[in-house]
This record gives structure tokens, C-alpha cells and sequence, in this order.
């Protein structure tokens, strides 16, 4: 079992809790609020209040001993900072710490910081590309070049198999996924003819996959 040890129990850090629960990861929950931390008992393994600031408190959680430290601390970029920093003078395996900008990003990995994620940019992005692309159900950004999009199957394709479709040759993308029924089929079938109402799993560069999704 994956343990993790979540510093910052606001929104941001309470969801990221409540989906630790649910794929039965050990978490040690903290926030130096103790509302906070009375609100998420019931989706964590431990909670404690304290001041992840304090290199005191910092050294008596044992964070050698958590596979992941996430730092989801709010808007205060000083406290993510130190407790990163605190983190890794501690031992702590991999720190993925919250930013909201680019700047903050640069000093969290200069401090440590494995990995630093953007909560609102990210989720910007993702209803931009969700809304803004004709088709578009779901979208996952790989890195800046490769993403996967789930996407209703073009109308051209009914009745036809990947192999009539050429779809890597014509497009340069890979279906990697067929939703029939409500169902997912990982690694389709090339001989698989699509019928109406089926989505794909589509991976590749951004650039085709946005030409791609122009088809009718």
C-alpha cells in the first residue's frame, strides 16, 4: 500500500484526500487549522494540526517513510516554499508541490520540489480544450506536444475497421481505446468495425489530434 503524507487540507487538498481514500492509499493528513483537519478524520488514515513551517514538527512525522509528500497549501507561496524545502532536508522521498505560477515553480524545484503541479492553470486548460474542440469528452495533456483526448468517433467512420482507416498513416494518431456500451476496450481489435454512438481513446501529437477532430 502507497503511503502519502498531504500537507494543506483546504479545498484543493481535501479532493486530493477524498481520491486517496478511495484508491485505499495510507495518508497522513495535516493543516495547521484544526477545523481542517476534524473535517477530513473521516477520509484519511492519521490528521494532525500542526505547522508544516516548523522544522520541529517537520522532523517528528517520519517523512522518510512516505513514498509522496504533497504539499497542497493554499496562497501562501512562503509557506509552500519552506515546507518543501523542510521536506527534503528531512529525507522525504518525492515532494510534489502546489504553484500557481511559473516563478513559484522555478523556486520550488530549486528547493527541492520533484514535481510542482498547477491546479487552476491546469484546470483552465482542460476546459478550454474540453469546450472549445468540437467533439472533445475528455482530455488528458501527456506534455506540452502529446496529449490523449476521448472523442465521439467521427460519422465517416461508421462501419469501417482501423486497417480500412489507415488511421495512423492518414492522421498520425493511435487509438488506444474503444468505448461500445458504456464498456472500454483497451488495445481495439483492428478488424473492429465502429458503429454509431462509440468513442475512442486517441493519443498523439496535439497538432494532428486538433486536425483530426475537424473530420466529419
Amino acid at each position: 500500500m502507497k503511503s502519502v503524507l498531504l500537507i494543506g487540507l483546504g479545498r484543493f487538498g481535501r479532493h486530493i484526500a477524498m481520491k486517496l481514500n478511495e484508491m485505499n492509499y495510507e495518508v497522513l493528513a495535516v493543516d495547521v487549522q484544526e477545523e481542517e483537519v476534524n473535517d477530513i478524520l473521516p477520509y484519511v488514515t492519521t490528521a494532525l494540526i500542526g505547522d508544516s513551517t516548523n522544522e520541529k514538527f517537520i522532523a517528528s512525522l517520519g517523512v522518510r517513510n512516505f513514498d509522496v509528500c504533497i504539499v497542497a497549501i493554499g496562497d501562501d507561496f512562503l509557506s509552500t516554499l519552506e515546507t518543501t524545502s523542510l521536506l527534503k532536508e528531512n529525507g522525504a522521498k518525492f515532494v510534489v508541490a502546489r504553484a500557481s505560477r511559473d516563478t513559484h515553480a522555478k523556486f520550488l524545484r530549486r528547493n527541492g520540489a520533484d514535481d510542482v503541479v498547477y491546479p487552476e492553470k491546469q484546470m483552465a486548460i482542460w476546459t478550454a480544450v474540453r469546450y472549445g474542440v468540437e467533439r472533445v469528452l475528455d482530455y488528458v495533456e501527456l506534455n506540452r506536444e502529446y496529449s490523449m483526448f476521448e472523442t465521439e468517433l467521427p460519422h465517416s467512420w461508421v462501419g469501417k475497421n482501423l486497417i480500412e482507416l489507415q488511421v495512423r498513416q492518414k492522421y498520425k494518431i493511435n487509438v488506444i481505446a474503444i468505448k461500445h456500451m458504456g464498456e472500454w476496450e483497451p488495445t481495439p481489435d483492428p478488424n473492429h468495425k465502429f458503429e454509431p454512438g462509440e468513442t475512442i481513446l486517441i493519443m498523439g501529437n496535439q497538432k494532428n489530434i486538433v486536425k483530426f477532430l475537424q473530420l466529419d
